[in-house]
């Protein structure tokens, strides 16, 4: 069965779902997407990554990933093999140090989680990506799924507007009050919020 090579496009606050997150995949040199949606925790553990973030304490993909290093196992592919009720399944393809291949069944989020830290491809089936593929319109048809490749944390409507909130406070604060404010957030490890401030910083260092 043909294989697509995938590539997160999009992570963002869920429409459709309160406190969850759509990530959106997307077809390596094609059009075609598909949309996943997935828990606060998972959005968080491949937004952190994506922005390569460094949490305080590791976390449980980070730790996962050093303890398959430690024991020479490679993840070499992450598969979504299945769809099934609107439920995506996936596979950790690994390899041990005698060249076994071995497959573990686990959440697409997980897994590509684990993906992202392990720098390895994602796949998926052709029927898969035909069966949920989202067309992406360029010039903004409301019935389609917009988004941008470099919008990878809550910038997208949700049933509440605390991110867009977050947002207006973090114009008014100046740039010592956002470093300090930076500190405390990822003592308290919430680094999507981590994420708003750091760019927001970025963008006055400018």
């Amino acid at each position: 069965m043909k294989k697509v090579e995938l590539e997160i496009v999009a992570l963002t606050n869920s429409i459709t779902q309160m406190h969850s997150y759509a990530m959106l995949l997307g077809e390596v040199n094609g059009t075609r997407r598909l949309a996943i949606v997935i828990g606060a925790y998972e959005a968080q553990a491949i937004a952190i990554a994506l922005e390569k973030i460094m949490p305080t304490r590791p976390l449980t993909h980070d730790l996962f990933v050093t303890f398959m290093y430690s024991f020479s196992i490679q993840l070499t592919e992450v598969l979504i093999y299945k769809l099934e009720e609107g439920v995506f399944f996936a596979k950790l393809i690994c390899q041990d140090a005698d060249g076994h291949v071995l497959e573990i069944d686990s959440r697409s989020s997980d897994a590509i989680a684990l993906a992202v830290r392990a720098d390895c491809k994602i796949f998926t089936y052709e029927n898969i990506i035909r069966e949920a593929n989202l067309i992406l319109e360029e010039k903004g048809d409301p019935t389609t799924t917009q988004a941008s490749p470099d919008r990878l944390t809550g910038d997208a409507p949700s049933a509440d507007s605390s991110d867009n909130n977050s947002s207006e406070e973090l114009k008014h604060m100046n740039l010592d009050e956002l470093k300090e404010l930076l500190q405390q957030v990822l003592e308290k490890e919430d680094y999507i919020l981590a994420i708003q401030i750091r760019d927001e910083i970025n963008k006055r260092e400018k």
